[in-house]
């Protein structure tokens, strides 16, 4: 069962939407350009507002699925947040895709949106702060998937959540460490100083 959930994550994350869209729309690899990427704002950049929302949602779902499937279907509880974990490294390195894909925050998000609605708000609301404190999406990014746990933590929040934040932070956090110094034009706040 532990193997058939962890495969059916990691099998869900694969699942590159942002490349089969761009390629659908566009006729390009969303990873060619902009910030070289699998992901929804990258599809933005490269195919447009409707199809990157469409992207988001999609990867979303793709989180939220396999990690509700494990929070109501799993023989023992631990194996949800083994389940949204390998969603993300699915996503992050699909097989797919040649092992390239994207950074994992919407797969990582459906994840804790399967678990409690509360924890899904509080992880965008630290990304969103901290991406507008920093002014740098992968560094914020990267610090939330660290912070995120014991946020929940400090804020009672210690059911499922919390450990599927533990899970899915790892992955992020690790993910976003290639972006670190990174001065790609970003979608949002950090953009190059011309």
């Amino acid at each position: 069962m532990i193997v058939l959930f962890a495969l059916t994550g990691y099998l869900c994350g694969s699942l590159t939407f942002s490349i089969w869209i761009t390629r659908l729309i566009k006729g390009v690899d969303v990873r060619e350009a902009g910030s070289g990427h699998a992901t929804a704002t990258n599809t933005i950049r490269q195919a447009g507002f409707a199809p990157g929302i469409l992207v988001l949602l999609l990867d979303l779902t793709k989180g939220f699925v396999p990690t509700w499937l494990a929070l109501k279907y799993a023989p023992s509880p631990w194996i949800a947040p083994l389940t949204a974990a390998f969603v993300v490294i699915g996503h992050c390195w699909p097989i797919f895709a040649q092992f390239r894909g994207g950074m994992g925050l919407a797969a990582a998000g459906g994840g804790l949106l399967a678990a409690n609605t509360l924890a899904f708000l509080i992880a965008v609301a630290i990304l969103i702060l901290l991406t507008l404190i920093i002014h740098h999406g992968a560094r914020a990014s990267l610090i939330t998937g660290l912070v995120l746990a014991p946020t929940f933590w400090i804020s009672v929040l210690h059911g499922m959540e919390l450990w599927i934040a533990m899970g899915v932070g790892i992955v992020i956090a690790g993910r976003f460490m290639i972006d670190w110094n990174r001065q790609y034009r970003e979608l949002w706040l950090d953009r190059e100083k011309s």
